[in-house]
């Protein structure tokens, strides 16, 4: 069956927002902390899509795009900066992938979508042979925080294949687009192999 559609607002990123992911945002366009305002009043959330730059120039600036398939994102708490009146500092969650299905851009330039919600990751957990990845995370981690860094969202769910890929995607030093692939992919024990091959080729396990 196929699933039903949902509307969502979008905001554009230059990253990209995995599912249980982290995402800290400074908001200052008017456009953007309405929706801000609108996802704090009525409790919903909003769709993180990565934009890309286009293959096309449109005089001397490059064109973006937005990619199809992005994250929802729920509002964890924000924070208004009095150094800077007009800054909202917003953390959110990385919810489900969803594509979008058709579009249309309102007169401020705020984009909103009928998406399509796709299906979580399957809670598997990690094959034996990828031991070695979720240790290696753990230490990442335990490393990251004697930085005073806490890069990720509790609860740790190193039994899942998934979550384990995700939060080594957000850490790898890969480009954006590559980053958007594996995002996308539909499965886990996928992400999480091909995660392992690349940490194996940079010597890191």
């Amino acid at each position: 069956m196929t699933a039903p559609l949902t509307p969502l607002a979008l905001f554009p990123l230059h990253t990209v927002l995995f599912p249980g992911g982290l995402l800290l945002l400074r908001v200052f366009e008017p456009r953007y902390l309405d929706l801000m305002a609108e996802c704090l009043r009525e409790g919903k959330p909003f769709g993180a899509i990565t934009q890309q730059p286009s293959n096309v120039a449109e005089g001397t600036l490059r064109k973006q795009r937005l990619e199809k398939i992005g994250v929802r994102a729920e509002l964890i708490d924000t924070d208004s900066n009095s150094q800077y009146p007009g800054l909202l500092q917003v953390r959110c969650r990385g919810l489900e992938r969803f594509e979008i299905v058709s579009s249309f851009t309102q007169a401020d330039g705020l984009q909103r979508s009928e998406v399509r919600l796709l299906e979580s990751d399957d809670e598997l957990a990690p094959a034996g042979e990828f031991l070695p990845t979720v240790r290696a995370l753990a230490s990442a981690i335990g490393a990251l925080k004697n930085q005073g860094s806490e890069p990720f969202l509790a609860p740790y769910e190193f039994d899942k294949a998934g979550w384990v890929a995700n939060r080594w995607c957000e850490l790898l030093p890969i480009s954006i687009e590559a980053k958007q692939r594996l995002m996308e992919l539909s499965d886990a024990a996928m992400r999480l192999k091909l995660v392992d091959e690349y940490l194996r080729s940079k010597g890191v396990i």
